[in-house]
C-alpha cells in the first residue's frame, strides 16, 4: 500500500486499518444457528524462543500468546472469531452465547474439558478427541463431527499473520480478526462483488488516527 500509492507508513498503516473497519462485523448481525464448530488457537511467540535478557523472559511464564476464539457456521461457512481472556467454560459460554442463538444450535468441539459445561446449555454438543488421534467421526444422524473447519481457517490465519504482517500488535489483533473473518466468509465472491460490498459498508464507519492509536 505504502509503495503503490506513495505514502508514508504512517498512512498506509492508517488506511489499512479504515479497511478493515469496513470489514467489521455488524454488532447486529443475526446469531448464528443450526451446527455450529467452536475451536481457539493462540497467537503470539513462544516465550521459550525469547533472549534471556528480554524482561518478559523473567516471568517464566508457560505462554502469554493472546488467546482466539473461532466459530464456523458449517452450512454458510460464515466464521466469526475474537479475542478472549482465556478457555475457561464461564468465558467461553459468555463469547458463544454473544454470536449463537444457543437454543436453536448444536455445538461441535474438541474434547476440551470447558466444552462439557459450555454443551449443556446447547441444543446439542458433540466432541472429537484429537488426543485419540480422532479428527473426524460419524454421529448418529450420520454426520460427520469435526472441527476441521475452524483448524483450516486458523492455518490461514496464521500463515497470513506470519508471511505478510509478520507481528501484529494485541492491541489491533481483533480488527486483524475481523479482516480475515471477512476473507473467509466471502471467499467465494468474486472480487468486485466484495468491493461493492465493502463501499456500502464503509458508510457512517469513521475511524479517526487519534483513537486509533491512543491505546
Amino acid at each position: 500500500m505504502e509503495r503503490k500509492y506513495d505514502l508514508t507508513p504512517k498512512s498506509a498503516w492508517y488506511l489499512c486499518h479504515r479497511i478493515r473497519e469496513a470489514m467489521r462485523r455488524d454488532l447486529l448481525a443475526s446469531l448464528l444457528s443450526g451446527t455450529v464448530i467452536s475451536d481457539q488457537t493462540f497467537i503470539g511467540g513462544v516465550p521459550a524462543n525469547r533472549h534471556a535478557n528480554d524482561p518478559r523472559e523473567k516471568t517464566r511464564l508457560r505462554t502469554d500468546k493472546t488467546t482466539v476464539l473461532a466459530l464456523v457456521d458449517t452450512e454458510t461457512r460464515e466464521v466469526r472469531s475474537r479475542v478472549i481472556l482465556d478457555v475457561t467454560a464461564a468465558t467461553l459460554s459468555k463469547a458463544i452465547a454473544e454470536q449463537v442463538d444457543v437454543p436453536a444450535t448444536d455445538l461441535w468441539t474438541d474434547s476440551a474439558k470447558p466444552y462439557i459445561t459450555v454443551g449443556r446449555g446447547m441444543r446439542g454438543h458433540e466432541s472429537v478427541d484429537h488426543r485419540a488421534g480422532e479428527y473426524v467421526r460419524k454421529n448418529a444422524a450420520g454426520r460427520h463431527v469435526t472441527t476441521n473447519m475452524a483448524e483450516g481457517f486458523f492455518s490461514q490465519l496464521k500463515r497470513s499473520v506470519d508471511g505478510t504482517h509478520h507481528h501484529v500488535s494485541t492491541v489491533h489483533l481483533q480488527r486483524y480478526l475481523d479482516q480475515f473473518d471477512w476473507l473467509y466468509s466471502n471467499c467465494k465472491l468474486t472480487d468486485s462483488a466484495r468491493m461493492r460490498i465493502l463501499v456500502v459498508r464503509a458508510g457512517g464507519r469513521r475511524l479517526t488516527y487519534k483513537p486509533l492509536t491512543s491505546r
